[in-house]
């Protein structure tokens, strides 16, 4: 005979069934056609959803095909989000899909847009982006569920506005740049040669603009001397000058590369005190090379292999003469692309060529694709766990079960793949989520801003002289009042647009521990047109209540001396390698490491008094470590 757990083990899954029935009348937004965003989509349409739209800016590289499996060789260069969406409809016709070859920035898609959705699913690969639909979602109030992966390692978080946190309450890792100086002059690492081959070296040849990418910072007193930004000029101009040289023959290229790995490179050398430290760069023969490349047999055809100086020197000019070809027949500069053959030869060669110099690691063609184009290492397997574990914290949201929602990570260990922790509340000193929203409707464009500030910011809620209102740009503060008898529509305010504006002030009835008027929260109003019928003869008529705005909390302060009692024990939790919340826990301190992330992200927070360790714990001094 069963047991009472047996049965209660045996009902889970008909409640699971029960719930997908949510899913019959649900109305979702799918942000992102790649390789999560095509085993969701797959997933929504098998489990029943009612409505599905799709956005993604993309198109289909082929290196895609391997892992987005809604797409084949034909469909290379196509969007993906129409490509995904008729692939996909064969799975559950009923289904409805509506599908967008669109930036999820642009102005058609605001808050009014995502307000008609019940669930918005995030399966993006850009950092701006994921903020955008995070803020956007906060606004609309509309559930986001966030995922991403990296190789063998992936995540959900589950994104309710004032329940949890939002993708902002913790800090992101900033994409990585490097400055300019180490990239030209003092190369370390094999990425160093990459970004120089792709971002300095190809466009100087091929178009008329460098291409950055972001890759590169921008140049500055700090980072180089002005003798240095002259050299750099001056360098420049000499490339300018024999790109006239290339395609004519060898003695092009012969120009090309003994001014980038001989002359060059001498005079890098011949700077006083570059290289007390670390062994000088040694420059390149052109005609020793030219005689060793000759015994180089098509060394460009296995992309796994590691070329020697005399394969990197064939591929260089041979990519030369390629690409040289397509200028001359082609109006446009040429760019680089990862799946451009000719294009990664010449990044791979030039890169490996400058890597020897300096007498740093070469890489191989396939590993230095990954770095140039800004490559994550992306697993089938794994997009398929994080979609699975997607849907099923929807189903929790759409059933109202906000007590059981998990934040889930898939971590590359023997002895536990899933790591699950429920979600947090809102940061309060978060910059993102911690606002009030003001839905304010206008029935006539020609309403002006002194309306906005006298009649609803001072009166009606309360704030100080000390206010000031944005758009896009600054349009009111004290000393700014020349707007406040310009009309909404005399400063680009559009009601059918949904415009968002931003009030920074104080309050004019609270006070701070000083006495001083107190800092509120960020109040954003949004502006929508209604009908003059419902506005009892007012130009105006606030559809939201937001009568109270909250003061703004002030984040702890950690005084120099507590951060250096800690540094050691900082230091010890980087060697940290499982993919968990680590919490050290001392005196009166948590520290929080989050290897969640490709680099640790390490919090210092000050313990609430009534939240002590054991009297016990206090005289050992030592951090105890656990995982949340």
């Amino acid at each position: 005979m069963p047991t009472l757990m047996q049965l209660s083990n045996d009902m889970k899954p008909l409640t699971f069934v029960e719930a997908l029935r949510n899913f019959k009348s649900a109305k979702v937004l799918l942000v992102g056609a790649g390789g999560i965003g095509c085993e969701l989509l797959k997933n929504l349409l098998m489990s029943g959803v009612k409505e599905v739209h799709i956005i993604d800016l993309d198109t289909i590289d082929l290196s895609n095909l391997n892992r987005q499996f809604l797409f084949r060789k034909k469909h290379v260069k196509q969007p993906k989000a129409i490509v995904a969406a008729k692939t996909a409809s064969s799975f559950n016709p009923n289904v409805k899909l509506e599908a967008y070859h669109a930036n999820i920035k642009e102005d058609r898609f605001n808050v009014a847009w995502f307000r008609q959705f019940d669930l918005v699913f995030n399966a993006l690969d850009n950092l701006d982006a994921r903020r955008h639909v995070n803020k956007q979602c906060l606004l609309a109030s509309v559930p986001l569920i966030e995922s991403g992966t990296t190789g063998f390692l992936g995540q959900v978080q589950v994104i309710i506005h004032g329940k949890t946190e939002c993708y902002d309450c913790n800090p992101k890792e900033p994409p990585k740049t490097y400055p300019v100086c180490t990239i030209r002059s003092t190369p370390s690492q094999p990425i160093h040669c990459v970004v120089w081959a792709k971002s300095y070296f190809f466009p100087q040849l091929f178009s008329n603009d460098q291409e950055s990418d972001g890759i590169i910072d921008n140049v500055s007193a700090n980072e180089m001397e002005r003798r240095e930004i002259a050299e750099l000029a001056r360098e420049t101009t000499e490339l300018n000058e024999l790109r006239s040289s290339i395609g004519q023959s060898d003695n092009g290229f012969e120009k090309i590369f003994t001014k980038m790995f001989t002359k060059d490179i001498v005079r890098l050398r011949e700077v006083p005190d570059a290289w007390t430290y670390r062994s000088p760069p040694k420059e390149l023969s052109y005609s020793e090379l030219l005689e060793n490349a000759e015994k180089a047999t098509s060394p460009w055809l296995n992309e796994q292999n590691v070329w020697n100086v005399a394969e990197s020197f064939a591929v260089l000019r041979d990519s030369i003469r390629r690409l040289a070809l397509r200028s001359k027949s082609s109006k446009d500069d040429l760019s680089f692309d990862k799946d451009d053959k000719d294009t990664l030869d010449f990044v791979a060669a030039a890169a490996n060529l400058r890597a020897h110099v300096f007498g740093i690691q070469q890489l191989s063609e396939f590993d230095i694709k990954q770095m140039a184009g800004n490559i994550i290492p992306a697993i089938a397997t794994t997009n398929a766990v994080i979609a699975g574990l997607c849907i099923t914290q929807a189903i929790k949201v759409l059933q109202g079960d906000l007590n059981d929602l998990k934040n889930i990570y898939l971590a590359k260990r023997p002895t536990r793949v899933l790591h699950c922790e429920k979600t947090c509340k809102p940061n309060p000193y978060c910059p993102t989520c911690s606002f009030v929203l003001l839905q304010l409707g206008v029935n006539d464009k020609n309403m002006t801003l002194r309306v906005l500030v006298d009649d609803i910011l001072k009166s009606r809620l309360h704030y100080s002289e000390e206010v000031s209102v944005l758009n896009d740009k600054l349009i009111y503060d004290p000393d700014f009042d020349d707007n406040l008898d310009k009309t909404f529509d005399d400063l680009g305010i559009n009601p059918a647009k949904n415009t968002i504006l931003t009030v920074l002030g104080d309050s004019a009835v609270e006070k701070d521990d000083d006495g001083e008027e107190a800092t509120r929260v960020p109040l954003l109003i949004e502006v929508t047109f209604i009908d003059s019928n419902s506005t009892e003869g007012l130009p105006y008529q606030i559809l939201s209540n937001a009568t109270s705005i909250p003061l703004k909390q002030q984040p702890p302060s950690n005084s120099p001396e507590d951060s250096q009692v800690l540094t050691d024990e900082i230091n010890e939790v980087n060697d940290f390698s499982s993919s968990e919340r680590i919490v050290i826990n001392l005196d009166e301190y948590d520290i929080i490491v989050d290897s969640k992330t490709s680099s640790h992200n390490k919090q210092l927070k000050r313990r609430p008094s009534n939240d002590t360790l054991t009297q016990e714990a206090k005289s050992k001094k030592q951090a105890k470590i656990h995982t949340m």
